[in-house]
């Protein structure tokens, strides 16, 4: 009799000889995939999910969402925003599961094996599908007590004389340009940069202590825009707002599980441009 462990040895050896190629790096310590045994486990993967979809659609519903739910966030907004909303799906649908991964770095999502991302910015990637729920702008802000040291800057090349908490991106290093709109120009500005940071909270933090001007997304400081811990400036300049996708892979079916958190990330957009159209907003 062969054991549970022996067939679990021979088996991936088999499928290696039958089709010709070496799927695993074997050594004393450690089994790890070749870049063929990469690409066999993503086709293997879109096709449980091609199944699975079928199978919904065979049964003549969109079936109950379910299974293990890959998502790629950027962090702040990823934590602050989405985060959120996948938590009230997760008490929809007990059988769901969420793996989910904040970073700012671009991911692949076919070779990484993600169901959905949220996304920044025009999609340049003709694999996927955007599928836009809401927009970001960029504000300039700074605390009261910075401005009331250093005063207000009126025009954008005011801003040479000030100091600026920069973000460090974390994946190439650089430091995150400015950008503004003028006379309906798009134009970018590298700040005199007097604190360095390579978080987006900490970047936010920074300028409530009065280290400096930021320029960040809207969603990172409207509690501290709200609560008078920071103003915005040059209003006026600001750059036109940036859409935020919901992307998934194209060329296939989509999962239930996957086409639920899209729908909750829309309603999300929706249940935004409501309020913003009540009376008073």
């Amino acid at each position: 009799m062969v054991s549970d462990r022996g067939r679990r040895s021979v088996w991936p050896r088999q499928i290696e000889e039958s089709l010709g190629v070496k799927l695993f790096h074997r050594t004393t310590r450690q089994v790890r995939p070749t870049a063929d045994g990469e690409r066999l486990f993503e086709r293997c993967r879109r096709v449980l999910e091609e199944v699975e979809a079928l199978q919904s659609e065979a049964a003549g519903t969109r079936g109950a969402p379910a299974g293990l739910l890959r998502v790629d966030l950027p962090i702040v907004y990823g934590r602050r925003v989405v985060l959120p909303v996948l938590a009230r799906l997760l008490e929809r649908h007990p059988a769901l599961q969420l793996d989910l991964r904040l970073h700012d770095a671009y991911t692949d999502l076919i070779r990484e094996g993600i169901d959905l991302a949220v996304r920044v910015g025009t999609l340049s990637d003709s694999r996927l599908v955007a599928r836009r729920f809401s927009e970001q702008s960029l504000l300039l802000c700074a605390s009261p007590a910075y401005l009331r040291e250093h005063g207000v800057p009126r025009t954008i090349d005011d801003l040479a004389r000030h100091h600026a908490v920069v973000h460090r991106l974390p994946t190439s290093g650089r430091l995150r340009s400015w950008v503004f709109a003028s006379d309906g120009t798009r134009r970018e500005r590298d700040p005199r940069s007097r604190v360095q940071v390579n978080d987006g909270d900490g970047v936010v933090q920074g300028a409530c202590l009065g280290l400096g001007l930021v320029q960040v997304p809207d969603h990172m400081v409207a509690d501290e825009i709200a609560s008078g811990r920071l103003v915005e400036v040059l209003s006026s300049c600001r750059a036109p707002a940036e859409p935020i996708s919901a992307v998934y892979p194209s060329g296939r079916l989509v999962p239930p599980r996957v086409r639920a958190a899209i729908d909750a990330l829309l309603t999300l957009g929706n249940a935004a441009a409501g309020a913003s159209a009540e009376p008073g907003n």
